[in-house]
């Protein structure tokens, strides 16, 4: 990641605002479920707007770096494949096309190490993420802000008869 990896551990710090974001609509709806004898499902569109505006306030901000993470990661791929293709010619020249001085044992020569070190550090190159958001976070982030509002579920139907149906899925 370009030297960023630790940013995506940020979402760790904010998920105590996601968790009392949903704390918050969870208590809205509650209110409005329990004194003007409303429906949870009449607040779907606002319990997806919570769910869905959460990780992109927490996970937003870091896609700033994208574009220079993008740019640095196509300049090392083309730098490294230049060099990588240098190299490879010049071994194949040495090693296969037989140019190699005849005093010069290819078991033991470090021609070939050095080939596979390059091979691994173009690949660490090649595999550099440019995103600092990944599936996990945008889940884990939506579900902290979805758990608050569990319990508004047992407005909807008894424990037992939700506890019947969670055991059937799970069965």
């Amino acid at each position: 990641m370009g030297g960023l990896g630790f940013l995506p551990q940020i979402i760790y710090a904010f998920i105590p605002l996601a968790v009392a974001q949903g704390a918050l609509v969870s208590g809205v709806v509650a209110d409005r479920i329990f004194h003007i004898n409303a429906a949870l499902p009449e607040f779907k569109y606002e319990i997806a707007l919570v769910v869905i505006r959460m990780p992109g306030l927490v996970l937003g901000p870091p896609l700033v770096f994208v574009p220079q993470l993008a740019r640095i990661k196509r300049r090392g791929l083309r730098e490294y494949g230049q060099l990588a293709e240098r190299y490879v010619r010049e071994f194949d020249d040495k090693w296969v096309r037989g140019q190699a001085p005849a005093d010069e044992p290819l078991v033991g020569s470090g021609d070939i190490q050095s080939l596979a070190d390059l091979a691994n550090s173009f690949v660490v190159v090649q595999d550099m993420k440019v995103s600092l958001v990944t599936k996990e976070s945008i889940l884990m982030i939506a579900a902290v802000t979805l758990a608050p509002m569990v319990p508004l579920l047992l407005t909807m139907m008894p424990l037992e008869e939700l506890l019947k149906k969670l055991g059937g899925m799970l069965l």
